[in-house]
C-alpha cells in the first residue's frame, strides 16, 4: 500500500503522462468541453458539475445544452425565476440542485459583483459547492492547481495504488484526497494543466476502470497498476455496505373535470422532491404497522371523494435513500 507521497508509489510523474497523453487522444466530445481545460467559463463548468452530480452523462448532455440557450450568463440565471430554472432542469431529478445553482448564481452577482471568483475559498463559499465542485471549477476554469475527488477518481486512485477500503469510508477518502493533491501538483510541475489532469483522471474512472468489467486492456496505466497486477481490480474498492430502504407510502388522487384539466398542489420548500407540483396526496413511512394507504384515509386527509375502493394504479419507485410505494385513486 502506498503512503501517499509522489514518486513512492505506482501513482507519480509516469502515471501523470500516460493519463495525459491517453486523454488527448481519447476524450469524449461533450458540450461542456467547449474550450481548454483550464480556460473555461466558470459559470458552465458549474452548471456541468451539478448536472453531472448522480446523473448519467447522456441525461446531462440532452439538458445542459438547452439550459444553456435560456440562461446562457449567470446574470440570466440570476435574474430568473424559481419555476423557470426548475423547469428547464426537468428529467434530471435531484431538483435541489437546481435551486442550489440558483441560489449560487445570485451569490455571484451579490457577492462578486456578477464577475465568477477565482479564489477557491470564495468558490467554495458558494451554495451548493463542495470540496469537489470547487476544484473542478477552479482547475477548469482558472487552472488553479486543485484537486478533484469522486467516486470514479477514488476508484482509480485505489486499484493503482492496491488501496483496500471502501470509497465513502473517511480514511479513504482523507487518502484519496491527499493522492490526487500530490498528483495534480506533480501534473503542474510537468506543464501539464491541472484541469487537463482532472479530467483525463475522471475519464479514465467513467470510461475505462469502471466498478464492474474494467477494460484493463484499453487502460494506459495497466503497467504500474497494483490492483491489475494482482488480479484484484474487481476486489478494489471494497463494496459498499447495503443499506436498507425505508419505505414510503403515498396515496395520491387525480381531479380531472370535463375540460381536462387535473387538480394540481405544490409540495413545500423542504424536503423530497422540494417545491415540486402534484396531484393532490398524502405520504407516511412505513414504520410501527403503517401500511399503504386506504381509499377512506386518503379521502378524508385530501379533502376529496375517491371513486372506489381499490386504487386504478399503484407502482413504486426508488430514490437513494427511499422505496416510494405510491396507489393512486380517481
Amino acid at each position: 500500500m502506498s503512503d501517499g507521497g509522489v514518486g513512492k508509489g505506482p501513482a507519480g510523474r509516469a502515471f501523470v503522462e500516460r493519463l495525459v497523453g491517453w486523454f488527448g487522444e481519447h476524450a469524449r466530445e461533450l458540450p461542456w468541453r467547449d474550450g481548454p481545460a483550464g480556460g473555461r467559463d466558470p459559470y458552465r463548468v458549474l452548471v456541468s458539475e451539478l448536472m453531472l452530480q448522480q446523473t448519467q452523462v447522456s441525461r446531462v448532455v440532452e439538458r445542459y445544452v438547452a439550459f444553456l440557450e435560456r440562461f446562457p450568463s449567470v446574470a440570466d440565471l440570476a435574474a430568473a425565476g424559481e419555476d423557470d430554472v426548475l423547469a428547464m432542469w426537468a428529467g434530471l431529478g435531484y431538483y435541489r440542485r437546481a435551486r442550489l445553482l440558483h441560489s449560487a448564481a445570485r451569490a455571484v452577482m451579490e457577492r462578486h459583483g456578477g464577475v465568477f471568483p477565482a479564489d477557491p475559498a470564495e468558490i467554495l463559499a458558494l451554495p451548493g459547492v463542495g470540496r469537489y465542485t470547487a476544484g473542478a471549477v477552479g482547475s477548469m476554469a482558472f487552472g488553479l492547481t486543485e484537486p478533484i475527488v469522486d467516486g470514479n477518481v477514488a476508484r482509480v486512485l485505489m486499484r493503482v495504488e492496491g488501496r483496500d477500503g471502501v470509497v465513502t469510508e473517511r480514511e479513504t477518502q482523507a487518502w484519496a484526497w491527499g493522492r490526487a493533491e500530490a498528483l495534480v501538483g506533480e501534473a503542474a510541475g510537468a506543464g501539464f494543466g491541472p484541469g487537463v489532469f482532472n479530467e483525463a483522471l475522471m475519464e479514465l474512472g467513467a470510461t475505462v476502470c469502471t466498478p464492474r468489467g474494467a477494460r484493463c486492456v484499453a487502460c494506459p496505466v495497466a503497467g504500474g497498476c497494483v490492483a491489475f497486477e494482482t488480479g484484484r481490480q474487481e476486489e478494489i474498492p471494497s463494496p459498499k455496505p447495503r443499506s436498507v430502504k425505508k419505505v414510503m407510502h403515498v396515496g395520491a388522487v387525480l381531479c380531472v373535470d370535463g375540460r381536462g384539466r387535473r387538480l394540481v398542489e405544490r409540495r413545500g420548500t423542504d424536503g423530497l422532491w422540494a417545491g415540486i407540483w402534484q396531484a393532490p396526496s398524502v405520504e407516511r413511512m412505513g414504520a410501527r404497522g403503517q401500511g399503504p394507504w386506504t381509499a377512506g384515509e386518503v379521502s378524508e386527509q385530501v379533502g376529496i371523494g375517491v371513486a372506489g375502493d381499490g386504487p386504478v394504479v399503484e407502482f413504486g419507485h426508488l430514490t437513494t435513500h427511499r422505496e416510494v410505494r405510491f396507489r393512486v385513486w380517481l
